[in-house]
């Protein structure tokens, strides 16, 4: 009987360098490892949904999903190419483990406040730049006012919004009813705590902050 292969989170070097051709969103997707890791190994279970709106650079993503047995690990190596699921876009399609086709920035925090209303926890990745968009602000302010307690939201702050967050990403969600919390964005303890940092009563809001 074949024995399964367990990666833990020093394994996931190793996979992301066998995702190749999309070396330009290396940096991006490195920036989402470690809170995807902490996602998928801490906090996020059965029920839960998960939608990776910083979907550009997706490297890191898929890498997870393969550490946790979502996906075939050598389909890793085919990443981009022709006949891959693997795109450099997830696709919901066709990547084993995907909930959102993404890429195209400022939707998934919208689409996850829809699925929120079922009831279930859902969880939605999403980069500081993208909060440029101004979708992301009515679905902020809208589930906000109607206290949307299963939507938890982590925004990746790696400085690179346009104009910036005076006073920090987290204090425009507060203002508009969300609960919040500021962790270093490689401190994987930090990062639990404040996931689960939720009050049960608001949506909630992780400002992962990555600097390196």
């Amino acid at each position: 009987m074949a024995t399964m292969t367990t990666y833990t989170y020093d394994d996931l070097p190793a996979l992301m360098t066998r995702l190749t051709g999309d070396e330009k969103h290396d940096r991006s997707s490195a920036s989402t490892l470690d809170v995807l890791w902490v996602l998928y190994d801490r906090i996020l279970r059965d029920d839960d949904r998960f939608f990776l709106s910083k979907g550009h650079g997706p490297t890191a993503y898929y890498a997870v999903l393969a550490a946790k047995g979502l996906l075939d690990v050598d389909e890793l190596d085919g990443f981009g190419s022709w006949d891959s699921r693997l795109g450099y876009h997830p696709d919901r399609v066709l990547a084993p483990g995907v909930e959102l086709s993404s890429g195209s920035l400022g939707h998934g925090l919208a689409i996850a406040t829809g699925a929120a209303l079922t009831g279930r926890r859902v969880f939605s990745l999403v980069g500081d730049a993208e909060l440029d968009e101004g979708s992301n602000w009515e679905a902020v302010q809208w589930a906000g006012r109607i206290g949307l307690e299963t939507l938890n939201v982590v925004a990746v702050d790696n400085r690179s919004a346009t104009y910036g967050w005076p006073g920090g990403i987290e204090k425009r969600f507060e203002l508009e009813g969300w609960t919040a919390v500021r962790a270093d964005g490689r401190d994987h303890d930090e990062l639990e705590a404040a996931f689960r940092a939720a009050d049960g009563e608001h949506p909630h809001l992780v400002v992962a902050e990555v600097r390196r």
